[in-house]
């Protein structure tokens, strides 16, 4: 059996790839396609991290489908300009809200593990990219090095990130530069 050998970066999309809109000075995610525009930076950020050799997943929670704010087909709709304007490999999305327990929304690690199945990732050499909690306690249990980006940090937070970026760009540099990952165990 073969070792796995694939390292990945794990990219939350709202505040992390596309701009959230701000709604009473609250981030929420963009409502409709036209909303939908990406970062400055963005686009250089993903194809140094691809040039890099890293598997790029995209892993979102999207509950205003479940609230009954968004479609599915919107949601379809922006992911499908990401596809045009980023070399990512794959998106994994959660439509669900906290109350339905499932295990895919972030915090919890289901799209993150789905991926590291999927793809033969090694996730003690990978790493999640987030702008919120939940994807530091997902890519921390994963097994994940954790970057915190954006200026917008909450506090406080039920687990700390590694790593602090103002944005993906910083971010990618973090990574780049890094000689050796974090060897973290899932769960730790």
């Amino acid at each position: 059996m073969d070792t796995v050998v694939r390292q990945a970066v794990f990219l939350d999309r709202d505040g992390v790839l596309n701009e959230s809109i701000r709604v009473d000075g609250i981030p929420v995610p963009p409502r409709t396609i036209n909303e939908f525009c990406l970062i400055d930076g963005v686009v250089d950020a993903v194809d140094r991290l691809r040039a890099a050799g890293f598997v790029l997943i995209v892993v979102t929670n999207q509950p205003d489908v479940a609230r009954g704010r968004q479609t599915v087909a919107v949601i379809d709709a922006m992911h499908e300009k990401l596809r045009s304007e980023l070399t990512i490999d794959d998106i994994f999305t959660c439509f669900h809200d906290d109350v339905d327990e499932c295990e895919c929304r972030k915090p919890k690690p289901g799209m993150l593990t789905s991926a590291i199945h999927r793809y033969g990732i090694d996730p003690s050499r990978s790493f999640m990219v987030g702008d919120r909690w939940r994807d530091v306690t997902a890519g921390r249990l994963a097994g994940c090095t954790t970057i915190l980006v954006g200026p917008d940090w909450e506090a406080p937070m039920p687990d700390t990130p590694d790593l602090r970026a103002r944005d993906l760009r910083e971010a990618t540099g973090m990574i780049c530069s890094s000689q050796s990952h974090v060897r973290r165990t899932p769960g730790a």
